[in-house]
């Protein structure tokens, strides 16, 4: 297990308790440190500040796209390439089984190491990736299949060949084609939910949350570089922006949280899986219901009340 900063107190219990079962009566001792730490745990993740769910949302071994795809779908059979351009890695997508029934997943990938960031760009997608989700969101919306997005983003890629491509546009056009679908939309904010680089994939009519996700339309550190001209202030940005699961249902930017494990989805992964398999399977059977026409118009209302004018 990899710490956080802000848990090093826990780390040191387990690292006691791991040196006393080393030792041959050191077993009863050791639980008990065991216990305390997760005790700790607990106490710890109930109060935690915007930054320190920042870093959660970004933590190395937190669930992304492939551990969803291998915890909670079946067959998966990726789809590549925009038809126009090439194919972006930064987003993937293509054909599954969800509990049986067929549908369309497309996601952010981030990568886990140093090679496939580089090679995901980070989950950071060019005009090419929002253009393949048009396309995939277009197949779904022909064949009558539900369409689940896994959003985890920083944001679209600013480069300047992402600029000559087109990406203001493509998102534009990937938002536009998420508000026009006819049949369920359903996103899930599993990790960062960075600018319009995460709304072109989250325009749906359900927008879940993990607990420990973030959503807002810049990163706190480059909020903090533009107010205070230093990404030092970044816990700062994050408490103003309202970035966590809490406040986008308050503010009612999401519909949905999908509570995680004790310590973060990172600790453990089955039971994130479980947990969001159940929150979708309850959202498909209530857009199931609904007709192509009242789902467009339930998605446009959602996003047309947002905001204060």
């Amino acid at each position: 297990m990899q710490y956080l900063s802000f848990e090093k107190p826990i780390e040191v219990l387990a690292a006691r308790a791991a040196a006393l079962r080393e030792t041959a009566d050191g077993e009863s001792e050791a639980a008990m440190l065991d216990e305390r730490a997760e005790r700790q745990l607990v106490d710890l993740y109930a109060r935690l500040t915007p930054w320190q769910r920042a870093q959660v949302a970004r933590h190395p071994e937190r669930p992304h796209f492939r551990h969803f795809i291998d915890g909670m779908f079946r067959e998966f059979m990726p789809l590549a390439g925009d038809r126009a351009f090439g194919d972006d890695q930064a987003i993937v997508g293509g054909l599954a089984r969800f509990e049986g029934r067929p549908v369309v997943v497309i996601g952010h990938v981030k990568g886990e190491d140093t090679a496939s960031r580089l090679h995901h760009n980070f989950g950071m997608a060019r005009p090419e990736g929002y253009r393949k989700a048009i396309r995939l969101m277009d197949l779904a919306d022909r064949f009558s299949l539900p369409v689940i997005t896994l959003v985890d983003t920083p944001g679209a890629f600013p480069g300047i060949d992402a600029e000559a491509r087109g990406q203001a546009e493509a998102i534009a056009r990937s938002t536009e084609k998420c508000l026009a679908l006819g049949v369920p939309l359903v996103a899930v904010i599993v990790g960062e939910g960075g600018s319009g680089g995460a709304v072109a994939l989250a325009a749906a009519n359900r927008v879940l949350m993990l607990e420990h996700a973030i959503y807002s339309v810049i990163s706190p550190e480059g909020c903090a570089s533009i107010l205070w001209r230093g990404a030092g202030r970044a816990p700062d940005a994050a408490e103003a922006m309202k970035i966590t699961a809490a406040d986008q249902l308050r503010l009612g930017v999401i519909h949905r949280i999908v509570y995680e494990p004790k310590g973060g989805a990172h600790r453990d992964h089955p039971e994130m899986f479980k947990r969001l398999s159940l929150a979708l399977r309850a959202e498909l059977d209530v857009l199931d219901r609904l007709s192509r026409e009242e789902r467009r118009a339930e998605r446009r209302n959602f996003f047309l009340q947002l905001g204060r004018f």
